[in-house]
């Protein structure tokens, strides 16, 4: 252990959005005056809700400067430096070093070390696909794509979304919302190809009975082509032939970990791709850490390595990185894939495994569909939710759920998140004390029903054999 009264702890932190800026408050918090921190990012802000941004393109709020958390120059008032528009170019362990190019003056400079953790996040991928640089082609990641997504937004009539995931809903509630007509196209044949397939389509058919004309959503089809259309609109171009002409295009296929800078150093990848860190976001290189959407998570439930790009993870790995660099002692255990999104009037929830992840893995499972009122049915708000859960079919062991409906889906996941991190079984599950009141749940939760039908089959699985 240092001593705080005699060492000054120099810190960089590479990437300034959620992990980054996280570690930098916490360690500065810890440390005090006994620090020398700076963020480098080559990115013209950090600190900002990314999270956010198809809400504020949709009109939640008209001052993008609403998704800052905290701007450079409250970060210097409190003793973190910022360097806006400087890229690590690479990293010298062996020296314990930096190279920073200085995007505005274009100059490269060296800066030294005590501890280093990287927080490059994760890129949007773009698919090999002919023209995706056009002007009317945007990916949705940064502050400045959602400026110029909400300025096209405003003299545009049609847009077609390439992705049907989080951001894809996302984006497709904040287009209706704004009277523009929609096309989805999903390669494949779901939306939220995450969860189970039968949840997948309870998806398409609830967003199908509140369409109204307003949207299309293509799946099983493929882009290979945007062009110039003789109206100026851009024209998308399917593996099938189909031409659509719009507006706007949204690519949301999926993000990639930023890594390149970490295998250029020598630091160990996981299974995944993205950086191998243990419970302290320590790499496989002494006094480097990484955090947030560069790094492989564990998974709880089975142990095993994930690739979970989430802010909710990327802020918890950015405080236990910034303990563990100042010299105290914290650990980051893992992840359960809690996760939730709405697009309209549809809310999507998952954690844990699905039914298809478990199979993936070995693990046999059996699973419980129940679709019920999340409300008294009495009650003038009440809504219909569908609820799945999974669990191991040898030991009854909680796996996961996944919940689509326009109620409150969330709070059964994260009642079953918790759940999960216990580790109980759908039998010690089903004795749980859930609130009740009309306006809040039915006498019989949801959650509780679909443990129960678990705990049924569980047990006529369980029974012997009738006798020949």
């Amino acid at each position: 252990m240092f001593n705080l009264y005699t060492f000054v702890m120099k810190i960089i932190i590479i990437g300034g959005v959620a992990a980054g800026s996280k570690a930098a408050a916490k360690a500065k918090r810890i440390l005090g005056e006994s620090s020398d921190i700076t963020i480098y990012t080559d990115d013209t802000h950090v600190s900002y809700s990314s999270c956010g941004i198809p809400y504020y393109i949709e009109g939640n709020f008209e001052d993008y400067e609403t998704l800052i958390v905290r701007t450079p120059e409250e970060f210097e008032k409190n003793g973190i430096k910022v360097r806006i528009k400087h890229r690590v170019t690479k990293i010298m362990p062996e020296s314990k070093q930096v190279l920073i190019f200085d995007m505005e003056n274009n100059n490269s400079f060296l800066e030294s070390y005590d501890k280093l953790i990287i927080a490059t996040g994760a890129r949007p991928i773009v698919p090999p696909v002919k023209n995706t640089s056009k002007q009317k082609i945007f990916t949705v990641r940064k502050i400045e794509d959602a400026i110029e997504i909400k300025e096209k937004l405003k003299s545009s009539k049609s847009a077609v979304i390439v992705g049907g995931g989080y951001i894809g809903l996302e984006m497709l509630e904040a287009f209706v919302k704004n009277n523009v007509f929609t096309t989805i196209i999903e390669r494949s044949p779901h939306l939220m190809s995450v969860l189970d397939e039968d949840m997948s389509d309870e998806i398409m058919t609830r967003l199908g009975s509140i369409n109204k004309g307003r949207f299309k959503i293509l799946t099983n089809e493929s882009v290979i082509s945007f062009e110039d259309d003789i109206d100026g609109q851009v024209l998308t171009t399917t593996e099938t032939g189909l031409k659509i002409p719009a507006d706007l295009v949204i690519i949301c296929v999926g993000v990639h970990p930023n890594v390149e800078i970490a295998v250029d150093a020598g630091i160990k990848l996981g299974k995944t791709g993205a950086i191998k860190v243990n419970s302290r976001m320590e790499t496989s290189i002494p006094d480097i850490y990484a955090c947030g959407d560069c790094v492989e998570e564990n998974l709880i439930i089975t142990n095993t390595p994930v690739w979970m790009p989430l802010g909710s993870n990327a802020n918890k790995e950015g405080r236990c990185a910034a303990i563990n660099s100042s010299g105290g002692f914290d650990e980051f255990h893992g992840v359960l894939g809690s996760a939730v999104t709405r697009c309209l009037k549809v809310t999507v929830s998952m954690t844990g495994l699905t039914e298809k992840s478990a199979k993936v893995l070995g693990i046999e499972t059996i699973t419980a569909t129940v679709t019920k009122s999340d409300k008294v049915s009495y009650m003038p708000d009440a809504k219909n939710i569908t609820l799945k859960l999974v669990a191991d079919k040898k030991t009854g062991k909680l796996l996961g759920g996944q919940a689509v409906g326009s109620g409150d889906t969330d709070k059964r996941i994260n009642t079953l998140a918790t759940a999960l991190l216990a580790g109980l079984t759908a039998k010690e599950f089903a004795n749980n004390d859930i609130t009740y009141a009309p306006p809040f749940s039915p006498t019989i939760d949801p959650l509780l029903n679909a443990a129960q039908i678990l705990i049924s089959k569980l047990e006529k699985d369980s029974e012997p054999a009738p006798r020949p």
